[in-house]
């Protein structure tokens, strides 16, 4: 059934907006649709049935335009997403500023308290980078001590 055959006329129901510029459209709907509309256009913030209609087809066609293969978001889809991309990237900044104030001031402390050569530090870094590609940089600070710990035991026996 086309959209001809899915609306019928609101019985002279006009929209309260002004009609120049708008085009009338007899429509034939199915009973339970209509009652769907009357139930819902006062709680969807509409001032019409057909304020409510309209809104209603441009959803729709957004929506289809979604799956078209053209690539294109709605707009109201595309404000939301950018909103809250906007508000992660804002919280994982912050975010990462601290860890990385954090990580200086810990730097800072081993830096004073050791003396390390350049070679301590190649090895070490080294080290580095190959757990942090073994592991995707998800080792637990508990598991590096105790691989810390084992190694000491087993150079001490």
């Amino acid at each position: 059934m086309g959209w001809g055959g899915v609306y019928q006329r609101f019985g002279g129901v006009k929209d309260t907006l002004s009609t120049e510029n708008k085009d009338r459209l007899a429509l034939r709907m199915k009973p339970d649709t209509k009652r769907k509309i009357e139930q819902w256009y006062k709680a969807a913030g509409c001032r019409s049935k057909n304020q409510f209609v309209e809104r209603a087809v441009n959803f729709y066609v957004d929506h289809l335009a979604v799956q078209d293969d053209s690539g294109t978001l709605p707009r109201a889809v595309l404000s939301s997403l950018d909103g809250r991309l906007g508000m992660f990237e804002d919280r994982m900044a912050s975010l990462i500023y601290k860890h990385t104030v954090e990580l200086d001031m810990m730097m800072g402390i081993l830096a004073d308290s050791y003396e390390l050569t350049e070679e301590d530090m190649r090895r070490r870094r080294a080290e580095s980078v190959r757990n942090v590609k073994n592991t995707n940089g998800r080792m637990p600070f508990e598991q590096k001590v105790r691989a810390a710990n084992e190694a000491e035991d087993e150079w001490l026996d």
